[in-house]
């Protein structure tokens, strides 16, 4: 299908959450008139994506975590906004976006792709839920809303958050990872161990150093076999993270590593696209966290608006969504070996240094995050 001639293409945004919104936001706080079309294949409706590690404690349905719907934002902020419709081509030639029925030129092209949920490979994976949108959260809304025994994949960052908030809700839960500890990926053993036994508190089971091998469906619910050992569920969640959608950078001849490789002003291998979000690979790190997706998206709008803006990241605060033990983390807090540990009435206190002494990372919980602030600080000198 030929494009469509235009006097003037527009920018056009592949993609609807967060960062995607966020740099629409950051380009009309200086110019309302730069002709805009967003293209998702959701609805487009502008959420909150934490809110999601918290709907079954606060018993919300889907609909009440929709800030605005994409016809009310899109209006607001003069947006064209194509919504459920999903882009099958690229031609970085013609600079032409295409999809079932239309096709659209554009001036410049931002890939919001965002990434998807990693689902195990085991039999069965299709009795699965997952979690990280919140059309996902639709599709699964009423399963999980009558499920009273819950299997949750994976005990990172947001398997942790989803455990513990079904566990604040009355459910029965079951936490599966194939590592020793919790929030594997994030800290140590021995920093994480007070989560651990906060879980367990809420009386979260932990099935660590275990492994999901299939999932049968049955009259009662579901059967899940972990490491030999049948366990009846009602419902499974995976949880174990969250794999970059490249497809559409890869098929147009962008550099794909892990996520789509951009340069430090957002800019991908081909002239005139960029990326941002958890689809994008910035200095061979893909970092789906909010804060760096912000600052990407305040750097990129300069960009597009003529004022070539480098992107800075500095080391950004994690939060961890477990109200009976919120923490707050930043820097190297995986790899580091020199960790400094203390725990009192007010939480814990955890600080990784390198050998001369200066802060790599650190870990705080409870009233202890008040000098969080103060040690990202001391972290980014």
């Amino acid at each position: 299908m030929s494009a469509p001639v235009t006097s003037e293409a527009p920018l056009v945004i592949i993609g609807s959450g967060f960062a995607a919104l966020s740099l629409i936001r950051a380009i009309r706080r200086t110019d309302n008139k730069l002709p805009i079309t967003l293209i998702c294949g959701d609805s487009g409706d502008d959420y909150h994506k934490p809110d999601l590690s918290h709907v079954f404690s606060n018993k919300q349905c889907a609909e009440e975590l929709v800030k605005q719907p994409a016809a009310d934002w899109a209006k607001q902020l003069n947006v064209k906004a194509i919504t459920n419709t999903w882009v099958t081509a690229i031609d970085a030639t013609q600079k032409v976006v295409s999809w079932d029925g239309g096709a659209l030129e554009y001036g410049k092209l931002v890939l919001a792709t965002g990434a998807s949920a990693i689902v195990p490979p085991v039999p069965g994976s299709e009795l699965l839920h997952t979690f990280n949108s919140l059309q996902e959260f639709r599709h699964s809304e009423a399963k999980l809303d009558a499920a009273k025994t819950v299997l949750v994949v994976g005990a990172g960052l947001i398997g942790t958050e989803l455990a513990m908030d079904l566990a604040r809700s009355g459910r029965k839960v079951l936490l599966l990872d194939q590592a020793h500890s919790v929030l594997p990926n994030l800290m140590p053993a021995m920093v994480a161990t007070p989560l651990a036994q906060s879980l367990r508190d809420l009386g979260v089971e932990l099935l660590l150093s275990r492994q999901l091998q299939a999932l049968n469906q049955h009259d009662e619910g579901v059967s899940a076999i972990v490491s030999g050992q049948v366990l009846p569920v009602d419902a499974a969640i995976a949880a174990i993270g969250l794999k970059p959608n490249v497809h559409l950078a890869r098929a147009m001849g962008a550099e794909v590593n892990r996520g789509i490789v951009v340069d430090a002003k957002l800019q991908t291998s081909i002239e005139g696209v960029y990326a941002l979000g958890d689809c994008a690979e910035i200095e061979g790190q893909v970092r789906p966290y909010l804060q760096p997706a912000m600052l990407a998206a305040n750097a990129l709008a300069k960009t597009l608006l003529g004022q070539p803006t480098s992107l800075k990241l500095p080391a950004a605060l994690i939060k961890v969504k477990t109200p009976a033990l919120p923490m707050q983390l930043a820097g190297n807090t995986f790899e580091s070996s020199n960790w400094q540990i203390e725990t009192d009435a007010q939480g814990l206190n955890a600080k990784a240094s390198n050998g001369f002494g200066k802060l790599q990372g650190f870990v705080v919980s409870e009233a202890h995050q008040a000098g969080a602030i103060k040690l990202l600080q001391q972290l980014n000198q």
